[in-house]
């Protein structure tokens, strides 16, 4: 399955279905590129997710960390995490995403002991996956086996899929990791979720630093400080930036009018919008909804 559209709500909280209809897995490949943003974007979901890097290079961003990601290596990536995906110097990058619901691990009284606290743990935001150690091959081996599984849907698959599930976190809990729980850490992803909604509510509205500072019940200094770490970029660009993003899927329309485009997402020039659109897309709106059709 290819999302071309990556739908997420105003909270950043991807909408995709991270289930079907026998179990809450979901297992897909994904082309970075083919995103209509040319990326994915920054987004959190409940579901703890899986990577396997088939083809190219990956450059996954969780919270405030970059980590490069290559062809045969994996990355997991812990429930509500902030987290986005871009294709590491026009690689073709290519991955499997294996999403799954804490909950569809080990029984109810495993949960508590072996999930729970390693969902919750302010420390373990993401794991990369290397080829070197035997845990690591039999984790991205058991993800490779869940996407065959899926795809084919033989008989009792789902059983199979369970299987592999477990051994999966059997593999990456006996890692050794040394589970932390920070206050404070949890506050800022909080704030940081806050001030990112209000923007994805408001974003064809005038906007001010000083709004978005409200938000997240920071000082302006601060809130630069936050995106600054976060989406390595100032607060107004990622307005802008978010602006553009819109426009994109709205110019995917073929009745769609440039002008009326810019007023939508929140810009009140259309010589200002055009200006901003070449420079982040390499191309006028005009030209871009033509090259789409």
């Amino acid at each position: 399955m290819q999302i071309k559209d990556f739908l997420i709500n105003p909270q950043l909280e991807e909408l995709t279905q991270h289930k079907t209809v026998e179990l809450p897995v979901a297992c897909y490949e994904t082309t970075i590129k083919q995103n209509v943003h040319g990326y994915i974007p920054l987004h959190w979901h409940n579901e703890i997710q899986f990577v396997l890097v088939t083809n190219g290079n990956a450059e996954f961003q969780i919270n405030e960390e970059i980590v490069k990601v290559q062809k045969g290596e994996g990355i997991f990536i812990n429930s509500g995490c902030l987290h986005r995906a871009d294709d590491q110097t026009d690689s073709s990058s290519v991955y499997i995403c294996l999403n799954v619901s804490p909950h569809t691990l080990l029984t109810k009284e495993l949960h508590a002991k072996y999930v729970h606290p390693y969902v919750q743990a302010t420390n373990l935001t993401y794991l990369k996956i290397g080829i070197n150690e035997d845990w690591e091959k039999n984790i991205l081996r058991a993800i490779m086996e869940i996407h065959q599984l899926i795809e084919l849907k033989s008989p009792y698959f789902e059983i199979s899929v369970i299987h592999h599930l477990n051994a999966i976190w059997q593999n990456l809990i006996m890692n050794g990791i040394q589970l932390e729980y920070r206050e404070t850490d949890i506050l800022k992803s909080q704030r940081m979720k806050q001030m990112l909604y209000y923007i994805h509510v408001h974003y064809n509205e005038k906007l001010s630093l000083s709004d978005i500072a409200k938000a997240g019940q920071l000082s302006r200094s601060e809130t630069c400080r936050y995106f600054q770490r976060i989406v390595k970029q100032s607060p107004l660009s990622y307005v802008t930036d978010y602006r553009i993003q819109r426009s994109l899927i709205l110019l995917q329309d073929p009745d769609a009018n440039v002008t009326d485009v810019g007023y939508k997402v929140g810009f009140n020039s259309t010589s200002y919008f055009i200006a901003k659109f070449r420079r982040h897309i390499g191309m006028t709106p005009l030209a871009y909804k033509k090259t789409n059709m």
